[in-house]
């Protein structure tokens, strides 16, 4: 059987199996499609019907989380845990809470997420999960209660060396604290690997909550080396205003580029001459406050807040979107053409739909995908992980020191395998991805 046929066959079925979870399927399409060079040349893969194996799930786990809310009442949300593939390591990725959170979302994220941990080069599954609770506008003790009747489930599917969760979307420090503490009390031990993103008190890394974005960042200076260039005076646009995007926004700052836009759903800010360490730091309490909006954080500090537009019109260098998977569409990937943006950079996980990637590639704009180029998060929560083992503490700027060469690996494998097999850096970054985890299912034997 050709590649191609394979590839095609494989994509049918999941299509088959996994009705309705359109984002699920569009995450093994994207992938799948761009192997077919590297399957062609290592027909090892058809043998062993790895694509098949690979796009299932190891474990789907659902589960009731009832809690009572301040009012006495008992309201009732769903769990998931996605336990996609552990050959490699532990299952690892974040717990999401957000009124979006599904079946479909988690599988996408777990399915990404495998791919992206075996970019890191460290120990590491795929895996990923969380709720459809939503903690805006929740009183702290309402948050608490569901985070404990959460984890009185998940506390049995989990552990150090097992299945390490981390914080996602909603889930901060504070649920993270909420979260081991209760595991704490359940299990009797102090198995402080079990979760990442941990307060530094009780064994968390240095940086952790600014990794991804730093990562990004990194990761965009590489690309931006490839054509001579530095993030110095760059204008930046950025979407969010999350834990993500404040880390672009923080290390972009710091090495001389201009943060000149960050978003809300119903909105954007623009700022020409860039964000200042003040503003960027600002983001942090905006988000821990969630009765503020963005047009409060503009009026705050008289900035120009456009409602109801993206910030991908506005002309600037480099592109990262940082909010949320599908935000940036073909009409969007039209306005950046025209802006002649020199690079776009996803920090969101699958944050471009696959027309606005296309765009980019059929016209030779650099671009590089969320599972390689995010992949900073993760890199630091495995190194908690080896923190924890240790029973230390790496300083700030060791920490720091390992995640930059951790994503210039990335950059430098994704890149190798994009020259090898004449694809773009996205399909090069799906290559090298996919070969550790299907050459360790072999290697594993009958998986």
């Amino acid at each position: 059987m050709k590649a191609e046929e394979y590839i095609k066959e494989a994509i049918e079925k999941v299509k088959v199996k996994n009705k309705g979870e359109e984002t699920f399927i569009q995450a093994v399409e994207e992938v799948l499609t761009s192997l077919t060079p590297f399957i062609e040349q290592n027909p090892q893969y058809i043998e062993n019907n790895i694509l098949e194996r690979i796009v299932e799930p190891e474990r789907q786990i659902i589960f009731k989380v009832p809690w009572e809310d301040d009012n006495g009442k008992i309201q009732v949300n769903r769990g998931f845990r996605v336990e996609f593939n552990g050959v490699l390591g532990p299952y690892k990725g974040g717990l999401r809470f957000h009124p979006s959170v599904a079946l479909d979302s988690m599988k996408f994220l777990s399915f990404e997420q495998t791919f992206k941990n075996s970019l890191t080069g460290l120990p590491i599954g795929g895996g990923k999960g969380g709720s459809d609770f939503n903690p805006i506008n929740k009183s702290d003790r309402e948050i608490k209660r569901f985070c404990e009747s959460f984890m009185n489930e998940l506390y049995r599917h989990i552990g150090p060396d097992k299945d390490v969760p981390a914080g996602d979307i909603g889930v901060s420090g504070k649920e993270i604290g909420y979260l081991f503490g209760h595991y704490r009390r359940l299990k009797g031990a102090y198995e402080n690997g079990v979760i990442t993103g941990k307060g530094f008190n009780y064994g968390g890394s240095r940086i952790r909550p600014e990794a991804t974005g730093y990562g990004v960042t990194y990761f965009v200076q590489e690309m931006l080396k490839d054509i001579g260039e530095t993030i110095v005076d760059k204008k930046v646009a950025v979407s969010g205003y999350g834990n993500v995007a404040w880390g672009v926004c923080k290390k972009v700052t710091e090495l001389g580029g201009k943060i000149v836009t960050i978003s809300e759903k119903d909105g954007y800010i623009y700022v020409p001459e860039g964000l200042t360490e003040e503003q960027v730091e600002y983001m942090l309490y905006l988000r821990s406050h969630t009765e503020l909006t963005l047009k409060d954080y503009a009026d705050k500090f008289n900035l120009e807040y456009i409602a109801g537009k993206k910030p991908w019109e506005r002309k600037v260098d480099i592109v990262i979107p940082c909010a949320i998977q599908n935000e940036l569409n073909l009409d969007d990937a039209k306005e950046i053409l025209a802006n002649q943006v020199k690079i776009v950079c996803e920090a969101a996980n699958m944050p471009c739909t696959p027309e606005a990637i296309e765009l980019f590639e059929s016209n030779n704009i650099p671009y590089a995908p969320g599972k390689a180029a995010n992949a900073g998060g993760v890199a630091v929560s495995a190194l908690e992980m080896s923190q924890n083992s240790m029973r230390y503490q790496w300083t700030a700027e060791e920490v720091d020191a390992k995640l930059h060469e951790i994503m210039k690996d990335i950059y430098e494998k994704s890149k190798e395998m994009s020259e090898k097999y004449n694809v773009s850096l996205a399909k090069g970054a799906n290559i090298a991805g996919f070969k550790k985890v299907a050459d360790t299912m072999i290697m594993q034997g009958n998986y």
